[in-house]
């Protein structure tokens, strides 16, 4: 390294509050106390998720000449040593840019997933798929070394820098000592006992993704992390095992009997999604309204298991949609989530607050006079809505919004009392007309099966397309009866294709909230 021709060149994208800084920090530390020049520069980006971040390091060795060397102050493609990404999607775009590269590259990265905004905010499921991810970053980088340093560093009670710290020494990608990396991290002073700790175990972590391999491993990972609701219905991974193994024992006293049902009378493929549901809507209502939605796939089940083609498909996605859709959300169902003890403590959690902080969360709220009217009797909320210029007034108060301090008593309790309003919810005008929807849909399924199986299961799937309130909600409903009204064509013309044309038509749906590729398609 002495006789390097060319200085070791080093990029690391983070996201704010991860310690990219810090991590740029002990790395010039180690480097100048190793009688390296060493240069550090930042690019702050916008708008990624908490804002994503560039540091860009440089490090050339002391030739004792006297002459300081030229550093760039910016990563070149195709010429950057060493990659560190503290997310799995910055991991890919690092490939993107071109900074990691089959001939050069030490690629570190954390498996981690922080959704992006356009992941997030898609109609459909917007998420990329880590798979793919992952296979991208080992195929571009002459070394890869991957792990869930996130997790790492959460389990030991710091940020991600020090984890991704440890596996920069673990890499060798530095010709520096392992204790070299350890004194930076003392010689920084704060929160060393944690950061030393999450360095040894990504340190570990680093050494054993370099050892050989006797046989090839495949990186299987999935679109979907550790901690994502299945098909948005609030599971993790382990209580979804918990429920295939143990129907009974997943739910409480209350659902006792419909598990029982659900065991007995329904087949196993379906057997997560029923019971998913049962507690679902039962968490929503009461285990009355439980009951209602097992009653509603009766029909659903005895025409699939006649017509169907043994997989019960479409009882599933029919089990999966009900549930859903008899879970809306209104005024009530907000409150209710935003009062929970679950919430405040995961807020705790994310926040890092300590015993000797207080932690406060504001809420913006923004209610029309619509949501209003559909929280009402369905007498006074059918009146409110055709009433123009009270709802104008309503709409004239909360058009900037307001904001509630939930953790004030009076915030809470506001939110609390209305959170306890679930026993008006079934005489609601919104309620009253989402039942009849949904009854309109599996009535329409369970018309078609017998004709066609796979657009019956087209038909369950398209309730997709209907979500979230407001506007979204509206465009949402417009596309899902526009999808109907052409299944009735399709049906009346004996198209053969028919279900192949709705898929699409689903599709286009999903790519955007506005209905346009529907309509240009249709």
């Amino acid at each position: 390294m002495l006789n390097q021709s060319r200085p070791i060149t080093m990029a690391v994208l983070a996201m704010g509050g991860e310690g990219g800084g810090v991590l740029a920090d002990w790395c010039i530390d180690i480097a100048e106390h190793s009688g390296y020049w060493a240069q550090t520069t930042s690019v702050p980006g916008v708008a990624q998720r908490t804002g994503a971040t560039i540091y860009y390091l440089e490090f050339f060795a002391d030739d004792q000449s006297n002459k300081e060397p030229i550093l760039s102050t910016m990563p070149t493609p195709g010429e950057v040593d060493i990659v560190i990404a503290s997310e799995l999607m910055e991991a890919g775009r690092a490939v993107f840019r071109g900074f990691v590269t089959p001939e050069t590259t030490t690629f570190i990265a954390s498996t981690n997933r922080v959704y992006s905004m356009a992941e997030k905010t898609a109609m459909g499921d917007g998420r990329v798929s880590s798979e793919e991810l992952l296979s991208a970053c080992e195929a571009a980088a002459k070394k890869f070394i991957s792990g869930d340093f996130a997790e790492v560093a959460d389990k030991s009670g710091t940020v991600i820098s020090a984890s991704l710290f440890g596996a920069l020494a673990g890499s060798g990608a530095l010709p520096f000592s392992k204790d070299q990396f350890t004194s930076a991290i003392e010689r920084s002073g704060v929160g060393v006992k944690n950061s030393l700790i999450a360095f040894e175990k990504s340190f570990e972590i680093a050494q054993n993704s370099l050892k050989p391999k006797p046989n090839p491993v495949s990186i299987s990972i999935g679109a979907k992390p550790a901690d994502a609701p299945t098909a948005n219905l609030g599971l993790t991974p382990a209580q979804e095992l918990e429920i295939l193994n143990n129907p009974n024992g997943a739910v409480g006293s209350k659902l006792q009997d419909l598990a029982s049902r659900i065991k007995s009378d329904y087949p196993s493929a379906v057997t997560l999604m029923t019971i998913s549901g049962i507690k679902r809507t039962a968490d929503y209502q009461d285990a009355a309204y439980a009951k209602v939605y097992l009653d509603r796939l009766e029909a659903v089940k005895e025409c699939d298991s006649v017509f169907g083609d043994g997989t019960y498909r479409t009882l599933n996605e029919v089990a999966r949609y009900t549930a859903l859709w008899m879970t809306y959300e209104d005024t009530i169902r907000v409150a209710d989530l935003k009062t929970r003890r679950t919430r405040f403590n995961r807020v705790n959690d994310e926040a890092r607050v300590g015993d000797n902080q207080i932690m406060q969360v504001r809420e913006f709220l923004h209610p029309m006079a619509e949501e209003i009217a559909d929280t009402l009797p369905t007498f006074l909320g059918g009146w409110l809505i055709k009433t123009k210029p009270v709802t104008n007034f309503i709409n004239k108060l909360t058009i900037n919004g307001m904001r509630l301090h939930t953790t004030s008593l009076h915030g809470y309790f506001l939110l609390y009392i209305l959170a306890r309003l679930k026993f008006i919810r079934r005489r609601s005008l919104r309620f009253n007309l989402e039942q009849e929807r949904i009854d309109q849909w599996l009535t329409k399924i369970l018309a078609v099966m017998p004709e066609n199986y796979d657009l019956a299961y087209e038909i369950a799937e398209s309730a997709n397309v209907i979500k979230g309130y407001g506007d979204t909600h509206k465009n949402g409903w417009r596309n899902f009866t526009s999808l109907m009204s052409e299944v009735d064509k399709l049906r009346e013309s004996k198209d053969s294709n028919a279900a192949t044309r709705i898929s699409k038509l689903r599709s286009a749906a999903l790519s955007d909230e506005t209905g346009e590729k529907l309509r240009a398609l249709l």
